[in-house]
C-alpha cells in the first residue's frame, strides 16, 4: 500500500522460450526483460566466462603508452604516486594499483585525500605535496577526469599523469599523459560499465599481460593468477559504486564474489569474520553475493572516509599481517556504527526542517545545516530522496567550508543539468544519478536552490506529480515458485544495477495468518494461498504499518521478491513482499 506506480514490463514475444532454448517461461520473460533476445546470449548471460567476457586491456586507446611510461619508471626508481578517492570505489582501485606496483618493484606510495581537508579529485595543494617529494607519475584512481587544471599544474612540475576514472566527461578534457576511461569520445574499448576499480583493473592487467614488464615479477609470483586474485576488490568497487552489473562487469562482478570468498586479504577476512563469515582457502562459511558487499563490506570501507579518513580502509586493504588486519577492520566497524548513529540524528534534524520551512513545495529538494560533516550528506541526501522522491541535494557548513551532495530521481539526469550552470560552484562532478559539489559561501546556498528548482522543473514535466514506480519482471501463481525455479534463477545472479533481482505480480492471494515482528513490531510475517491449499509463508520487512490492512481473509495482489533463506544450517524458499493492494 506505498505510493507507487506498478509498471508490469512487456510480455515476451510466443516463441521467446523456444528462441531461447526452450527454457522455462518464467526465465524466458526475465532473459527478454534484460535485453537477452538469442539462444547463444541467454548462454553467455547465464553462464559467465572469463576468459570469453573480460577484454584484451591493450583495447584502451592509451594503454601502451600508459604501461610502458609505467615500466620506465619503476626500473628507474622513479616516484609513482597513485592518488585514490575517499570511496569504497576509489580506494579500491588505489589498492588494486598500489599492491600491483609494489609486486612489480615500483618505488610507489598511495594518496588518500581527505574527505573534508583535501576534497574531492586532484586538488593544486595535492599536486604541490606530491610534486614537493619528487614524484614523477601521478596515476589518479577514481577522479581525475575533471581536473584539467590540476593536470597541468603538474605537468609544469614535470609530473606525468595517468588518469584511471569512469566519471562524467567534462567540457575540457586534461591534457595528461594517458586517459584511460571508457566513456571518452573516441575511446576504443568496447564496454562502458566499468567502475573506477574496473579501469584501475585493466591497467593492472596491461602491466601483468605486457611481456616486458612481466619480467620485473619476481619468480614467485603467477602473473596470470595475480590479476585474477585482484578480482574481491573490484567487485567490491563495482558493487559499493552502482555501476551496472551488465557487459563486462558483470562477470568481473561473479568471478570477484568468488575470489571475495577466498581472499587472502587479512582486512577483509577479519571484516567479514565480524558478520560470522569466516573466509577459509577452501571458501566462505556463507555465500558471498554483492548484497554481502552492500549491505557488510562497503559501508564499513565508506565510513573511514566519512567519519576519519579513508586512508584506514586503504591500509586495511592492503594489511601485510592478520593483527595489522585485525585492527583496521575494527576500527572500520566502530566508525560505521557511530556513522549509522549520526547519519539517523541528522536524517531526523532535515526533515524535520524540510516540514518547519516548506522546502518540498519546490521541483528540487535543496536543505542545509550547520555542522553537518562533509562525509554524511550523501548519504542524508539518498535517505531523503526516498521518502519525497523529488532530486535531493543536502548541504553541510562547516567552519567556512560549504560542501553538498545530490542523489537524484531517474526521471532526472542531475550531473547534466549542473553542468549547464558550472559558475554556480567552485567544484563539483558526478553522474546522473548523484553529485558531489562545493560552494563558494553560505549566500551562495540559495542562488544555488532557486536554479536546482528551475532547471528540475523545466526539465522534468510534471516533477512535483511524480511517484517511484516499481517494476514487475512477471504475474505468476505463488505457487509457479519451486526450487526448481528458484535453481535456474540463481544463474541470474550477480544482481545489482543494470540486472535487478527479479521481481513478480501474483493477484488475488488469500491472507490466512499475518503477524508483527520484530523490534516495535516494523515487520509482518504473513501466510498465503493462491488459488490452492497450499500455503506459503511472505516477509513483509518494514511494513509493521500496514497490518492493520493485512487482516485474516484479505484477497492481495503481491509484488515480492524470490529467494533461498538459509539461517542456522536451514534452507528454505523465501518470498519477500515489496509492496501490495487489496484485491
Amino acid at each position: 500500500m506505498k505510493n507507487t506506480v506498478w509498471q508490469l514490463l512487456a510480455e515476451t514475444n510466443p516463441y521467446a522460450a523456444d528462441a531461447l532454448g526452450n527454457v522455462n517461461p518464467v526465465v524466458a520473460q526475465l532473459l527478454w526483460n534484460r535485453g537477452v533476445r538469442t539462444q547463444a546470449a541467454a548462454a553467455a548471460f547465464l553462464a559467465p566466462s572469463y576468459e570469453r567476457d573480460v577484454h584484451d586491456p591493450f583495447l584502451f586507446r592509451h594503454m601502451r603508452r600508459a604501461v610502458d611510461r609505467l615500466r620506465v619508471a619503476i626500473i628507474a626508481r622513479e616516484l609513482i604516486v597513485v592518488h585514490g578517492d575517499y570511496d569504497a570505489d576509489g580506494i579500491s582501485a588505489a589498492a588494486i594499483l598500489t599492491h600491483t606496483l609494489r609486486t612489480l618493484g615500483a618505488n610507489v606510495d598511495g594518496f588518500i585525500p581527505h574527505r573534508e581537508l583535501d576534497g574531492y579529485g586532484l586538488k593544486l595543494s595535492s599536486v604541490e605535496t606530491i610534486a614537493a617529494r619528487g614524484a614523477k607519475i601521478i596515476i589518479t584512481c577514481d577522479c581525475g577526469i575533471s581536473n584539467a587544471e590540476e593536470v597541468a599544474a603538474a605537468r609544469e612540475r614535470g609530473i606525468d599523469v595517468i588518469i584511471t576514472d569512469h566519471h562524467t566527461i567534462p567540457a575540457i578534457l586534461p591534457d595528461a599523459f594517458a586517459i584511460l576511461h571508457p566513456k571518452v569520445v573516441g575511446e576504443t574499448y568496447p564496454d562502458q560499465t566499468l567502475s573506477g576499480g574496473g579501469v584501475a583493473f585493466k591497467l593492472m592487467q596491461g602491466l601483468m599481460q605486457d611481456p616486458e614488464t612481466r619480467k620485473l615479477l619476481p619468480s614467485t609470483v603467477n602473473p596470470d593468477a595475480f590479476q585474477k586474485w585482484q578480482l574481491d576488490l573490484v567487485a567490491i568497487s563495482s558493487v559499493a559504486d552502482m555501476v551496472p552489473l551488465t557487459g563486462e562487469t558483470r562477470t568481473l562482478v561473479y568471478y570477484g564474489c568468488k575470489v571475495l570468498g577466498k581472499t587472502k586479504r587479512f582486512g577483509l577476512r577479519a571484516l567479514l569474520a565480524r558478520d560470522k563469515i569466516l573466509i577459509t582457502d577452501s571458501g566462505p562459511s556463507q555465500p558471498i553475493t554483492p548484497q554481502t558487499i552492500g549491505f557488510k563490506i562497503a559501508p564499513r570501507i565508506n565510513a573511514a572516509g566519512r567519519m576519519d579518513h579513508g586512508r584506514h580502509a586503504f591500509d586495511m586493504l592492503l594489511a601485510e599481517t592478520p593483527e595489522d588486519g585485525a585492527r583496521l577492520a575494527a576500527a572500520l566497524h566502530q566508525h560505521n556504527t557511530d556513522r549509522q548513529k549520526l547519519t539517523e540524528q541528522i536524517v531526523k534534524e532535515a526533515h524535520a526542517k524540510i516540514t518547519r520551512d516548506g522546502l518540498d513545495k519546490f521541483a528540487s529538494l535543496v536543505v542545509s545545516g550547520a555542522g553537518w560533516p562533509a562525509g554524511l550528506v550523501g548519504l542524508i541526501a539518498s535517505r531523503l530522496k526516498e521518502k519525497f522522491y523529488k532530486p535531493t541535494f543536502v548541504i553541510g557548513m562547516n567552519d567556512g567550508r560549504i560542501v553538498g551532495s545530490g542523489r537524484s530521481i531517474d526521471e532526472w539526469n542531475m550531473i547534466a543539468a549542473m553542468q549547464t550552470r558550472p559558475d554556480l560552484f567552485v567544484k563539483f562532478g558526478g553522474h546522473p544519478q548523484a553529485c558531489g559539489f562545493s560552494l563558494a559561501d553560505e549566500n551562495a546556498i540559495q542562488i544555488f536552490a532557486d536554479a536546482m528548482h528551475a532547471l528540475a522543473d523545466s526539465q522534468v514535466q510534471k516533477i512535483q506529480e511524480l511517484i517511484p514506480t516499481v517494476a514487475i519482471d512477471a504475474r505468476v501463481n505463488l505457487d509457479a515458485l519451486d526450487w526448481a525455479l528458484q535453481e535456474q534463477l540463481q544463474k541470474f545472479e550477480p544482481f545489482g544495477v543494470g540486472n535487478p533481482e527479479p521481481t513478480f505480480l501474483s493477484e488475488k492471494m488469500h491472507v490466512v495468518g499475518a503477524q508483527a515482528i520484530g523490534a516495535e513490531g516494523k515487520h509482518v510475517r504473513l501466510m498465503v494461498k493462491n488459488g490452492s491449499p497450499t500455503i506459503k509463508k511472505m516477509m513483509a520487512f518494514g511494513m509493521g504499518e500496514f497490518l492493520p490492512q493485512l487482516t485474516v481473509g484479505a484477497a492481495i495482489n503481491g509484488v515480492y521478491n524470490f529467494g533461498v533463506n538459509e539461517w542456522n544450517g536451514t534452507r528454505e524458499l523465501q518470498y519477500k513482499l515489496q509492496d501490495f493492494r487489496l484485491a
